[in-house]
Parts: C-alpha cells; sequence; structure tokens
C-alpha cells in the first residue's frame, strides 16, 4: 500500500515502544516502563536473562497479550492490537523456537493457511509470490513436500517463507538456532542479513552471546522487567560486558576440569533400536556405556534420534530390539516407575511436559517419586512442602510463594524447579536433556555447576544437548549422533567445535 511505504520511507523507527508496564493477574510485574526501539533494515538482538521480561515484551508486540500501560508506535503510527492478527496486518510477525507448522500439511498448504487466514490471495497467485520470494532469497524450499518429512533447517525456511508471503517487515525470531546445526544457523545467518539488507527489520531473542557478534548491528539488554542497555554497537561490545549487563555481575564462560573418580559402567545400552511416533527408525542400532562418576554428553541436531533414546532409557518408549543395563541389571522391559525406584532421573527436554502447569512448586516438586511421601494412602504435604522450600532455596527457583502455580514462574524458575527435583533424588543415573535451553547465562552456568556437582558425588549423567558449547564445557566424554546412530565417541579433550559440527552434519 502506497501510504504503508510512505510511512515506512519517512519513519525514524520501524518499532518504539513507550513506557510498557504489565502487571500480571497474581500480581507478578513482568515489565517495569520499558521503552524498546529497533531501526528499519537493522538486525537487533534482545538479551536478558530468563525473566527479565524480554519475551513478554516480543509478545506484546506481536499482539498475543496486551500491556497494562504504555504505548506502540509501528512505523511512527500509533497502534493497539487485540492478537497476533492485528499485528500480521501491520507487517509483524514472530517466529517461535518451537515451529507452528502442520506436519501432514505440505510446506505451502502450511504458508498458505496462514497466508488465506489474512487475505483473500488465490492458491495460484500465492505460489507464484512464493516462488518469487524463493528466487530472489535464494531460499530452498520443496513447496510440495509434506512438512514432517523435511529437516528442521527447511522447516525454519519453511516459517520464515510464510512470515515474509504475510508481507511482514518486522521479523520477531525466539531463539532460532536452537534445532539447528552450525552450519545452517550460518544459512539462517545469511538470510537474515539479507533481509536486513532489503529494509526488513529483525528483533532477535538468543541467549548466546556468541550470536550476538556474528549477526546484530545493535543491542538492548533487559534485566528483571527494565531495560538497562539500549543500542549498543553489537560490534564494539564484548561478551563479558553484555554478560555483566545481563546479569549484573562478571560471568566467566568455562570448560569446567575433567572427572578424577570415573568408576565401572553404571548403564550399558547394546544394539538399541526404537521406532518414532510413525513407526519410522530413530534409533538405529546404538551402543553405549555412561560410567559412575563421569559426564558423557551426546550432542547432535536436534531431531537425531537423541529424545528417542532417552525415552527408551526411562521407559516412556518401547524398544523393537537391543538391551539396557543400569548397574548390570536388565530394565528393557521394566516400567517408568520401577527404572525411577531402581535410581534413573530424567530431566526431560521440555518444561511444559515435565511440570504440570496449572500444579503448585509443591505438587510439581514430588511429581516424579510420590512414592516417597505417600503415608497411608495419602501424600504427606507437610514434608512434600519442607521439600519443596530445599529445592527453592538450594537451586535459587524464585517464586512468589510455595502454592503457586507453575505457570506464574519465569521459565528459567520452571527450568530451576525442574532441574532440582531430578537432581534432589541422588540417582545413579541421570539424564539431562537440553538442561539449560532458552536459560540465560547465569542460569546456565548454575545448571552446569550442578551437573559437574552431581558427576563428582559419583553419580552417572548422560547429557543430551544441542549447545556445542555446553557439551564441550561440562563432558568428560562426547557421543556424537546423526540420524539415529552414535557416529563418535570421544574424549573431550581430543573433540573441537569444528570437529562436532561437521560430525553433527553428518560428516564421516
Amino acid at each position: 500500500m502506497p501510504r504503508e511505504k510512505a510511512l515506512r520511507k519517512s519513519a525514524t523507527y520501524a518499532v518504539e515502544m513507550l513506557g510498557i508496564v504489565k502487571v500480571y493477574p497474581d500480581g507478578t510485574v513482568a515489565l517495569r516502563g520499558v521503552d524498546f526501539r529497533a531501526r528499519p533494515g537493522e538486525i537487533h538482538a534482545l538479551l536478558g536473562e530468563n525473566g527479565a521480561g524480554k519475551t513478554t515484551l516480543m509478545r506484546i508486540l506481536y499482539g498475543e497479550i496486551r500491556p497494562t500501560r504504555g504505548e506502540i508506535r509501528v512505523f511512527g503510527e500509533k497502534v493497539s492490537f487485540r492478537s497476533p492478527r492485528d499485528a500480521l496486518k501491520r507487517g509483524i510477525a514472530m517466529v517461535y523456537q518451537h515451529f507452528s507448522l502442520v506436519p501432514t500439511f505440505t510446506a505451502f498448504e502450511n504458508i498458505y493457511m496462514a497466508v488465506g487466514s489474512i487475505s483473500r490471495v488465490s492458491r495460484r497467485e500465492l505460489r507464484i509470490e512464493v516462488e518469487e520470494l524463493m528466487r530472489e532469497l535464494g531460499l530452498k524450499v520443496p513447496l510440495d513436500e509434506v512438512v514432517e518429512k523435511l529437516p528442521v533447517g527447511i522447516q525454519q525456511r519453511v516459517e520464515l517463507l510464510k512470515a515474509l508471503a504475510l508481507k511482514a517487515k518486522i521479523l520477531i525470531l525466539d531463539e532460532p538456532t536452537s534445532v539447528l546445526s552450525p552450519a545452517e544457523a550460518e544459512g539462517l545467518f545469511r538470510l537474515l542479513k539479507r533481509l536486513r539488507d532489503e529494509g526488513h527489520t529483525v528483533i532477535y531473542i538468543t541467549h548466546k552471546l556468541r550470536e550476538v557478534h556474528e549477526l546484530a548491528d545493535t543491542v538492548t539488554v533487559m534485566r528483571r522487567g527494565k531495560v538497562v542497555a539500549s543500542s549498543l554497537d553489537a560490534r564494539s561490545v564484548d561478551e563479558a560486558t553484555l554478560a555483566r549487563l545481563m546479569v549484573g555481575e562478571e560471568i566467566v564462560t568455562q570448560a569446567y576440569p575433567l572427572s578424577r573418580r570415573v568408576g565401572p559402567p553404571v548403564l550399558v545400552i547394546r544394539d538399541l533400536w526404537v521406532r518414532g511416533d510413525r513407526g519410522e527408525w530413530r534409533v538405529r542400532g546404538v551402543s553405549l556405556e555412561v560410567r559412575r562418576g563421569e559426564i558423557l554428553g551426546i550432542a547432535g541436531v536436534q531431531g537425531s534420534g537423541q529424545n528417542e533414546l532417552a525415552e527408551a532409557i526411562v521407559g516412556l518408549r518401547k524398544p523393537e530390539k537391543g538391551t539396557i543395563l543400569l548397574d548390570g541389571v536388565d530394565i528393557t522391559r521394566l516400567s517408568v516407575e520401577d527404572r525411577y525406584r531402581l535410581g534413573i532421573a530424567y530431566i526431560i527436554d521440555s518444561r511444559s511436559v515435565g511440570l504440570v502447569q496449572d500444579m503448585s512448586v509443591v505438587d510439581n516438586s514430588i511429581l516424579t517419586w510420590l512414592w516417597r511421601f505417600v503415608r497411608r494412602g495419602m501424600i504427606d504435604y507437610s514434608e512434600a512442602a519442607s521439600h519443596a522450600k530445599r529445592i527453592v532455596e538450594k537451586y535459587n527457583v524464585v517464586t512468589p510463594s510455595l502454592w503457586s502455580r507453575v505457570r506464574y514462574l519465569s521459565g528459567g524458575n520452571q527450568q530451576k524447579l525442574l532441574v532440582g527435583r531430578e537432581a534432589e533424588k541422588q540417582p545413579k543415573l541421570l539424564i539431562a536433556a537440553e538442561p539449560t535451553h532458552g536459560l540465560d547465562v547465569r542460569a546456565a552456568r548454575f545448571v552446569r555447576e550442578t551437573l559437574v556437582k552431581l558427576r563428582d558425588e559419583g553419580i552417572a549423567v548422560l547429557l543430551i544437548s544441542s549447545d556445542l558449547d555446553e557439551v564441550l564445557s561440562v563432558s568428560d566424554r562426547i557421543a556424537v549422533m546423526h540420524e539415529g546412530r552414535i557416529i563418535a565417541v570421544e574424549p573431550r579433550n581430543e573433540m573441537s567445535r569444528e570437529k562436532i559440527g561437521l560430525l553433527m552434519g553428518g560428516a564421516a
């Protein structure tokens, strides 16, 4: 539209959010008078601790939630959004870290379903537009392929195409590299830089400081619901400064010392084969050992079979063949509860699955070992509350009350509750799947230190992580998984970021 183009051309800022306040019904103050500005044609990184308010701020911009107070301007014009549909009509789109695609639809059907809900464009017209976008941006997407058959990197391209087909000039990306290999992440960065050069505004939420220097032009840092630094030049500010701004203290990234007391195998897996939800092989002949007093890190692009492997060890997924031994006991056919009783603990990769959002902190703190707190058929809530209080204090879980519903905790505090619950069992084997996913620098450091402490206490730790820095900082040995197979297992000091990245991509 000519008027909108004129506004974009004349406006100093693509986005202005002025004095944004958000107070939730339970009294939690998420945003305290936040000012945020992003210019046309820039990649603007938004950093902050979990609970700092950055995701809340962007959900307000996208129309998902409404601010308690404040003003929003898009290309200089004041707006008020009641839903994401309103934001999309004004050229704002958000790509979440968990894609919102229908897996049984083709790539083009997913795009048409989104665009058709906003405009009356025909399938033929949209197809021409999308193919033109692909040519202009160098995006290769098999439009007629069913989404569930596409690699995650291609699925992310579908999400971006969907946003661009909706005529979005402002793109919000939430932790976009969490499911990508290093090569796929580099491809995404090239695409985002090209979009920036064509005048798009990209607001990039990430906890990975390394990405700020590789990608962003400008940085805004939030802490505890406020902006503590804005319009920083991403190329002139170092990672240590950004970390200090985020958490209010000096944060040193480190590689933890290797274990000095590695014992005999606790977990032994022999020729394990596991199918996925649609009957396809997800784990293909995996053999692996995790020893007492060591952290074995499994690196791999998400979707390489790591989750199915963890679920088979815990008992959530039945293997087709193979053997799983825990301290010499064959647990291959045992129930989840029996495995937990024998000494397995599991930090699941999704907080929304591992915690019941409408249950209290106390209830969630005992969820996976209720038998420990049952007396005469009833839960001893006095003991359960004492246990929950220990977790809250020991793992720095910020909560209004032990009886608050978990949904009112920030994502980082939910994660610390989940980690604390499993760690406090003092298990023989701890499986930690993406334990720091989405956490800020300080919270991630705390979780990693917890894993190392448990290892030093003699616990066997199986770490599954798509964060290469994490795998390299805490693992004693590193296994790389690709398309359901373990293709390498080596001591940490014989691995490098580049080598793991190649192996994750399938290099021999």
